[in-house]
């Protein structure tokens, strides 16, 4: 692991990518200090508090708990240059142009620590002339370092040296980008818009024009080119508006600036749309103004209308016959696509020609290799296959030879022919750019592996590309006991790895099981048990269509069996000798979060997803939920000099109640479902790596299971002043009659049911008030009326 410690950050420029940068970096915990210039008026700092109270307000919210706003440093170019003294990496990210950034270069300059890096958020300006106004012992710590919008959620960041970086800052940068803030790396050539922003937006650019030759609406071609294609849900236009149509329309100049018809065939191709010219004379810049190519107007989502300069009702979706093409496998795909009459399918088949035509066109001037032009539309356009992926997999010397007649038909959108390495040599023999041995090099004409830096030890399974035949965490290691359910497995003969194999990891009797083997399994020859999935899902919750038949034949009592095996298997977990550690990402509901809070520790990635959501069929939390909320609350209140157990029930209840889910890692914490010994992991890839070396360290530590022990509730006292509170909300028209019901059987389990305030209760306890509150709703007509509806729309029914 490289020993480059960034224990401050800079950024430079508090505008929309430099605010949300800072964000990300307190999300991970990484003090930063945001400068911009000094204000006119008011107080020096104005321009810069402005830009972070605005981050407050902006969704996706770039911060992981809005109150961490305040830990981003406010400074102004003209006061605090000396701050600069105290960061290991400055970040530039002003406008996009090159005199004013070169400008800001030679007044930091004097300011700058002997070993800071600093590296220049530019969307495409060449690295190199940015470099080349600094002084000469600052160039060899200078480079391009390429976020893209929004900063938190989007993976890619693409590093780009100059001739004069030194390799080890890059390699330094790459290890703190990476695991710090948890983005996937790709270094690109210094070339106009390196790779990312090269390849989408010409691909973009593209789509436009095709639209324009097949006469189709915005919103149809956002249904296309989204989730049907495997795509961003933005789908193309959408996209457009969050990026932003300024942003976007730099992008584009900077291709118009610096490229030329010799210097790619594709130049024509970069004409700024009209309606993109339009829209930002109108000052609708996308979803920064609330309006570029959509607009929302209430509940209506509204789409441009270029003719009449106006505002249109959307919602028109792709026929139906083209979704079915393109869930085929892709060979068969591709080919229904090319075949098709109807303008949809030709404008499908238009855009995936062009993508594949421009990368291979392109590849050798502006990457090392077919997988980082891959990585780069997967991570920064939200693509489930870059185009070499998708091409390959359709067949790649079949493909090829259609690109190849459709250039000759003059259908492409240039006459430039395919490389020969497409056709014949060691890309053709092998079946396309993407091998075992690694991906296509168009300059060297080999094979090149993933680079194995240190910080890659650290991801088990770490994203790879179709055709390297990466190791599967479903196969890896040694297998221990599998079912249709689970599979128990280790990779060091150290700690056992759970791996849930149901859909959507729901929680039956057969997982349930198979953690209880593992559980015995790990107690008597292994460390601990890790409970990990290597997908965006941890669990959603119990598995309500298996309980339905047993609810069928033998009514709440056979449920009621049911959910005391999931309660033991809970205890059993919490209170198993060695530690059980969850690690989860994505989303961890109901049954899923519960299986989370009753494990020794959690190991969270940032975007996770925690809650009990029970009540959004009409139950409540069954699986011990209730139960953990009430015991917090009583160790909280019993940590405190405070009388009360109410106030510290609040959160727990409010959180069950309404249903609320933690939409990061750092919120979860806040709702409690995460503890402050947990330990937030930016990357998802590490997040394995992390949970063994967790449980690893209990284990080694002396770990001992917490002592079963009695605590006090709030008693029925505590159920009356929550109660009270309902009334208000239901006769206030703030929730239903049933949603009071719902709440009041909350009420009533985690303040422990009707005992004196303080009297002391067992979690097995209010376990049986769960199970009852529970086993009670399912015989429910309003409750039976929600689960329906979930499950025949997937959508909560309020009634």
């Amino acid at each position: 692991m490289s020993r480059f410690n960034v224990k401050k950050v800079a950024v430079l420029g508090a505008g929309v990518m430099g605010a949300q940068i800072a964000a990300h970096l307190v999300n991970c915990k990484v003090p930063v200090v945001l400068f911009d210039l000094p204000a006119k008026e008011g107080p020096k700092n104005g321009i810069v508090t402005r830009a972070i109270d605005g981050l407050k307000k902006l969704k996706p919210a770039p911060l992981g708990v809005s109150e961490d706003v305040g830990l981003i440093q406010a400074a102004n170019y003209e006061e605090h240059m000396a701050l600069l003294k105290d960061c290991d990496l400055v970040i530039e990210a002003i406008a996009e142009r090159m005199d004013w950034k070169l400008d800001l270069y030679q007044k930091i300059a004097p300011f700058l620590s002997a070993h800071a890096i600093v590296a220049s958020n530019t969307s495409g300006l060449s690295i190199t002339k940015l470099s080349e106004v600094l002084p000469l012992e600052i160039r060899p710590r200078f480079c391009g370092i390429h976020f893209f919008n929004p900063p938190r959620y989007m993976a890619l960041v693409e590093l780009i040296n100059t001739p004069t970086t030194e390799p080890q800052v890059l390699d330094d940068l790459e290890a703190f980008v990476t695991s710090t803030l948890g983005k996937g790396v790709v270094r690109a050539k210094d070339s106009p818009n390196f790779i990312a922003n090269r390849v989408g937006i010409a691909g973009m650019l593209a789509t436009m024009k095709e639209v324009a030759n097949y006469g189709l609406s915005y919103d149809v071609v956002d249904d296309l080119t989204g989730k049907k294609m495997g795509r961003a849900s933005s789908g193309t236009f959408r996209t457009a508006d969050v990026v932003g149509l300024d942003t976007m329309a730099h992008v584009i100049k900077t291709l118009q600036d610096t490229l030329t018809l010799e210097s790619d065939p594709f130049y024509e191709s970069f004409t700024t749309p009209q309606v993109l010219k339009t829209l930002i004379e109108m000052g609708n810049l996308g979803q920064k103004t609330k309006a570029g190519f959509f607009k929302k107007v209430g509940r209506d989502i509204l789409r441009f209308d270029l003719a009449s300069r106006s505002y249109v009702t959307a919602g028109d979706k792709a026929d139906e016959v083209y979704a079915r093409m393109l869930q085929k496998p892709a060979a068969e795909r591709l080919k229904l696509l090319r075949a098709s009459e109807g303008a949809q399918g030709q404008f499908l088949w238009a855009i995936l020609r062009n993508s594949f035509h421009y990368a291979a066109v392109h590849l050798g001037a502006i990457a090392d290799n077919a997988r980082d032009v891959d990585f780069c539309l997967r991570w920064g356009f939200g693509m489930k296959q870059g185009p070499f992926e998708l091409w390959q997999e359709a067949g790649w010397l079949a493909v090829a030879n259609m690109i190849k007649e459709d250039i000759d038909a003059g259908k492409a959108l240039c006459k430039a022919p395919l490389p020969d390495w497409v056709f014949k040599g060691p890309v053709a023999d092998a079946g396309g750019v993407h091998t075992p041995a690694g991906s296509w090099n168009p300059t060297t004409g080999q094979f090149v592996p993933p680079r194995s830096l240190p910080v890659y030890a650290r991801q088990h399974f770490p994203e790879s590309v179709l055709g390297a035949n990466a190791p599967s965490a479903a196969s890896a290691g040694k297998t221990l006991f599998e079912d249709e359910s689970i599979r128990l497995w280790t990779l060091d003969d150290e700690v056992i790895i759970a791996s849930i194999k149901t859909k959507m990891h729901a929680l039956g009797t057969g997982v349930m099981a198979g953690l209880l083997r593992g559980v015995a399994l790990a107690e008597a020859n292994y460390q601990g048990l890790v409970i990990w999935s290597n997908d965006e899902m941890f669990s959603a919750g119990a598995d309500l269509k298996a309980m339905l038949p047993a609810f069928m034949m033998g009514g709440a009592k056979a449920i009621d069996g049911a959910e005391l095996e999931m309660q033991q298997a809970m205890l059993k977990l919490r209170y198993a000798s060695v530690p059980v550690v969850s690690a989860l990402r994505g989303l961890a509901l109901g049954g899923g979060c519960e299986m989370a809070v009753y494990s020794a520790k959690r190991v969270v990635a940032l975007e996770s997803y925690m809650g009990l959501v029970e009540v959004g069929v009409g139950l409540v939390p069954g699986g011990g939920g209730l139960t953990y909320i009430a015991r917090r609350a009583a160790e909280n209140a019993r940590a405190s000099t405070g009388k009360d157990w109410l106030p510290f029930l609040t959160e727990g209840f409010t959180a069950a109640a309404m249903a609320k889910v933690g939409t990061s890692a750092l919120e979860c914490r806040k709702l409690g479902f995460v503890l402050e010994s947990d330990v937030i992991v930016p990357h998802k890839d590490e997040l394995l790596f992390v949970a063994l070396a967790q449980a690893k360290a209990l284990y080694q530590s002396g770990y001992r299971a917490p002592l079963k022990r009695q605590f006090a509730v709030a008693g029925r006292s505590g159920v009356a002043t929550i109660k009270s509170s309902l009334v208000n909300m239901r006769d206030g028209g703030f929730i239903s009659a049933h949603d009071y019901h719902i709440a009041s059987l909350i009420a009533g389990v985690v303040c422990g049911g009707d005992v004196d305030a303080g009297s002391l209760v067992s979690e097995e306890y209010l376990m049986t008030l769960e199970r009852q509150a529970f086993c009670s709703l399912l015989t429910h007509p309003k409750t039976q009326e929600r689960i329906m509806g979930m499950m025949s729309t997937g959508k909560p029914v309020r009634n």
